[in-house]
């Protein structure tokens, strides 16, 4: 397992964060796992080939999806932790907007709660996050899932992006959230249109003087089925690229579906910023 006290001081490895989904309506079929002992075996499977988190969702974040009960979504990914510790001491992080959901995730075992919305939907987040001396990531989104592609506009996407991460950073550390135990996440696809994501990923380095490790989640999305004229399932080596790209430019993670050829990429793709070791 990751020691990610001794990771933060370092980074000397980039972080695969392998995405798991008890959703029955994830945008990738290859990530649903509706059954908690399927998704047990495929997080074993994920942590054998190379994964060092394993981030579990119970609600889809997919454009215009809606959300679903907090004690419903506690369902799908609680006996997945549980199930996951019992055999493992991999990283698990909890894919949530909720703070029900993120207590009960976090007492089952998981160590970082993923939150799309920076600790703003859910009053009761950072206190959550604060209280179980747990590990967040902050990600940018413009309005909500079932909003945020209808008509996502900015003057400068980059310095916006940037400027909000900041903020919440802030936030984060007035609530009692340690800097050390942040993360930041521009949010690819998450209200923005293709040239938005296209500026973000030419300037991951930008959202390095933060300070927090950078997550870049970029795995199969819809602005490389934009590039590429090709469905989800088609969209792994353009994948692989904007992750190449990012982890080069900065990154400290990846958040991915394929985890062997996401390892792959960003052991190398690292090697390429200029004074690696």
């Amino acid at each position: 397992m990751v020691d990610l006290v001794r990771w933060f001081e370092r980074r000397d490895r980039v972080l695969v964060v392998g995405i798991l989904n008890a959703t029955p309506d994830s945008f990738f079929e290859g990530s649903r796992f509706p059954s908690a002992s399927e998704a047990v075996e495929r997080a074993l499977q994920m942590e054998a080939e190379g994964a060092d988190v394993i981030d579990v969702g119970g609600e889809s974040s997919r454009p215009g999806s809606e959300p679903v009960p907090a004690d419903v979504e506690s369902a799908r990914v609680v006996p997945i932790i549980e199930g996951i510790r019992k055999r493992s001491d991999v990283l698990v992080s909890v894919d949530t907007v909720k703070s029900a959901v993120a207590g009960e995730a976090l007492a089952a075992g998981a160590t970082i709660v993923n939150d799309i919305s920076a600790l703003r939907l859910d009053a009761a987040m950072a206190g959550t996050v604060a209280a179980a001396n747990a590990y967040v990531v902050l990600m940018h989104m413009q309005g909500t899932p079932a909003t945020m592609q209808k008509k996502p506009e900015y003057k400068d996407v980059v310095d916006e992006v940037h400027e909000f991460l900041a903020g919440r950073i802030r936030a984060a550390e007035c609530a009692g959230i340690p800097r050390e135990r942040v993360i930041i996440d521009p949010g690819i696809g998450f209200g923005k249109r293709l040239s938005h994501n296209l500026a973000l990923l030419r300037n991951v380095e930008r959202f390095t003087d933060l300070g927090p490790p950078v997550l870049v989640g970029a795995s199969r999305k819809s602005f490389l089925g934009e590039i590429l004229d090709l469905p989800a399932e088609d969209r792994l080596e353009g994948t692989l690229a904007v992750h190449a790209v990012a982890v080069a430019r900065g990154a400290d993670l990846i958040r991915v579906h394929d985890v062997k050829e996401g390892r792959r990429t960003a052991d190398v793709a690292r090697r390429l910023r200029p004074h690696a070791d």
